[in-house]
């Protein structure tokens, strides 16, 4: 790597190039494709559902897609333009892992097509129920829930894969760097509620938000002695 001047804010700073440069790996990975017959980058797919998965495997976010899998990840991971990041919902630095479910037999289906709809929010449905499912708490950070399918899909062959290196994991998956950090999402999440009218599936994700960190902080308080390790105050000392 070509030593680089901290001031030149010409470059981005290393963990987005990182980012990028792994989320752009894992969007050109090779996804078999039965209606061509061929392997295809999984990105490239038109149709399909994806989930995102935190540092402890948690899933934390489950959508679909109709245009390119690789523009929609990439606008919730890299430029922010979608409501669930601009709402402080999905916070990317949380983001360890991700799984995407194509769908070849849609790939040249119109997107107005209402059999091709009910088959992607049925496998949307089901994705999300088996995340929650799989949840230390029984939720996950979507805002409304997916439509009640109308049809009967089963899962078909997905591709999970990490998109954080060695190097960056090191710094974000610190249990105190990473209480930080979901302590401020919470707290902007909170803020946004306070300003607005909004409804109850945002007041869900603010609760949920809330449980995941009081989780991390008990989990990092016991691991560190717990109440053992808190001192007691000495006679004559001032409260």
């Amino acid at each position: 790597m070509t030593d680089r001047n901290p001031d030149d804010t010409n470059f981005p700073p290393f963990e987005t190039e990182d980012l990028r440069a792994n989320l752009a790996k894992f969007l050109s990975a090779p996804f078999h494709d039965p209606v061509a017959g061929r392997s295809r980058p999984v990105g490239a797919f038109t149709w399909g559902v994806y989930a995102f998965f935190d540092y402890d495997g948690e899933p934390i976010y489950v959508g679909q897609t109709k245009e390119k899998i690789s523009t929609r990840i990439r606008r919730h991971l890299t430029n922010q333009r979608t409501d669930a990041v601009a709402m402080s919902v999905l916070d990317p630095f949380e983001v360890f892992e991700i799984e995407v479910w194509p769908l070849p037999q849609f790939e040249r289906t119109p997107k107005a097509d209402t059999g091709a709809r009910a088959h992607l929010n049925a496998l949307e449905h089901l994705v999300y129920q088996t995340a929650v499912a799989n949840s230390t708490f029984k939720a996950v950070l979507n805002e409304k829930d997916p439509p009640l399918p109308v049809v009967a899909v089963t899962a078909p062959p997905s591709l999970r894969w990490r998109i954080v290196s060695d190097h960056v994991h090191k710094i974000r998956s610190h249990p105190d760097f990473r209480t930080a950090r979901r302590a401020l999402i919470l707290s902007r999440l909170a803020q946004v509620i306070a300003e607005r009218k909004v409804q109850g599936g945002l007041r869900r994700v603010l609760l949920t938000q809330a449980k995941r960190l009081q989780w991390l902080a008990d989990r990092r308080y016991n691991a560190l002695g717990g109440d053992a390790s808190v001192a007691t105050e000495a006679e004559g000392d001032e409260a």
